[in-house]
């Protein structure tokens, strides 16, 4: 089956523009609500959000779709996505819901979906959800509908499960640590997780207002944190994004940590202790090559996936591999969580720092990067550059310029109108003049 609603991460769009409007939302949750409510039983929905304004919009709208199909819906307000995933599971919820756009701007809104095992839905069930949406969609009887309920502690349930996560023998005495919260999710539950730990903590993006998450702050744009680094002389710096489930880092000198880095000492590690599963890492097609080639080094393999964590979680539930996650922080450890986690990674890092008594810098240069370059290319949404025969003509023409020497990755983006024009090479000359080719193609094709 295939689908049209469902991007590579949920459905997402602009707010009040299809699809991201009250009415498609209440369709949604009510197509979605029969698909899970498939007996005469009590089923129930656990909801959560963001910071965005728009997200009261869209959980009353969800409210409305999921009680329509006899759904009893649990309002969890804002919590990071992976709580979602944690709470789905906990309270033995038949489905969970996140409303965020994750790193996008606070005019943009997106609707995810956990089933019962806290694991985002696959390809087939999205599909099955929008072939219900198209059809007359059965309602339940007057004395059927569900209820809803405010759930006010969910943000502390969260936080208690989270600090589980971090060995228990340790603390963060003496580290003073910069957190971004991206004036997102987690602006409450961040600074008191590592303050709960010992850490002397500093927060930034922590005052949300609804139309300020993300906005030059957080894991996109991750220069407010790094000044304040600097001025405060912290130990590390964490950036999270706005649903919190993403995270860079910023070492002690002010310099961005990717997460690639975090996945590599991350494996190294678990590696040495044994506890990497099948010995290997799962990763996108856009992580670093370097990447790769220390991993080989270290007799650790890598798989590769398409983008999105929603692939590297199926690649790792199929392989029963327990460590994955992409460049971009989203770092996955189903050990601990069923989606990326920022704050289980940043756990994972600050448990290293004290363990080995590095610093953060040390620490964190796991490996010598390939240079790597990134274009994004917006494109009308009623186009298909990748069509082109002059679009797939630079391509083949760039794959040929640089051989074995380096790597080319031309892709669409699945939550935005942008072609994504990717290259690593040792040659950053030759590397330019491909990727500037390629670029110029995009733009130019109908």
């Amino acid at each position: 089956m295939t689908r049209s609603l469902f991007g590579t991460d949920g459905v997402r769009g602009r707010t009040n523009q299809h699809p991201m409007t009250a009415e498609v939302a209440m369709r949604l949750a009510a197509a979605a609500g029969r698909y899970f409510r498939r007996d005469q039983q009590e089923h129930r929905v656990v909801i959560g959000k963001d910071t965005r304004l728009s997200g009261y919009m869209i959980e009353n709208a969800l409210t409305a779709g999921f009680t329509s199909t006899g759904m009893n819906v649990f309002l969890l307000g804002p919590v990071p996505t992976p709580g979602v995933g944690f709470l789905t599971r906990s309270m033995r919820a038949d489905v969970g819901v996140m409303i965020s756009a994750s790193h996008n701007p606070a005019e943009d809104n997106g609707i995810k979906f956990f089933g019962p095992d806290g694991f985002k839905l696959s390809d087939d069930a999205e599909a099955e959800i929008e072939r219900i949406m198209e059809g007359e969609i059965a309602l339940a009887q007057p004395q059927n509908i569900g209820r809803a309920k405010r759930i006010d502690d969910s943000g502390s349930r969260y936080v208690e499960y989270v600090k589980t996560t971090f060995p228990r023998q340790l603390r963060l005495d003496g580290l003073r640590i910069v957190v971004d919260c991206a004036n997102g999710a987690a602006h409450r539950v961040a600074p008191a997780i590592l303050w709960e730990l010992g850490a002397d903590v500093i927060p930034v993006g922590t005052s949300p207002n609804g139309l300020n998450i993300n906005e030059k702050c957080g894991s996109t744009h991750p220069d407010m944190a790094a000044e304040k680094v600097r001025e405060t002389r912290a130990d590390i710096g964490l950036c999270l994004d706005g649903d919190a489930d993403r995270l860079i880092l910023i070492d002690e000198e002010g310099t961005k940590v990717d997460g690639d880095q975090i996945m590599g000492l991350i494996a190294t590690r678990w590696a040495a202790e044994g506890r990497l599963a099948g010995n290997a890492l799962v990763a996108t097609v856009m992580s670093n090559l370097g990447l790769e080639r220390h991993l080989q080094r270290q007799g650790i393999a890598m798989e590769r996936t398409k983008v999105g964590d929603r692939y590297v979680v199926e690649r790792m539930r199929e392989g029963q591999f327990n460590l994955g996650g992409e460049q971009s922080g989203h770092i996955v450890m189903t050990d601990y969580a069923t989606t990326g986690d920022g704050l289980v990674a940043a756990l994972q890092v600050l448990a290293a720092m004290v363990e080995s008594d590095r610093r953060a810098s040390d620490l964190l240069r796991v490996f010598t990067p390939i240079p790597q370059v990134l274009h994004n290319v917006r494109f009308d949404k009623d186009a298909e550059p990748l069509t082109s025969d002059e679009v797939q003509q630079a391509i083949a023409d760039g794959e040929r310029a640089l051989g074995d020497s380096g790597r080319l990755l031309v892709r669409k983006s699945g939550t935005e109108p942008l072609i994504r024009v990717m290259g690593e090479a040792e040659d950053q000359a030759k590397l330019h003049e491909v990727l500037d080719n390629i670029r110029t193609a995009v733009e130019h094709a109908r």
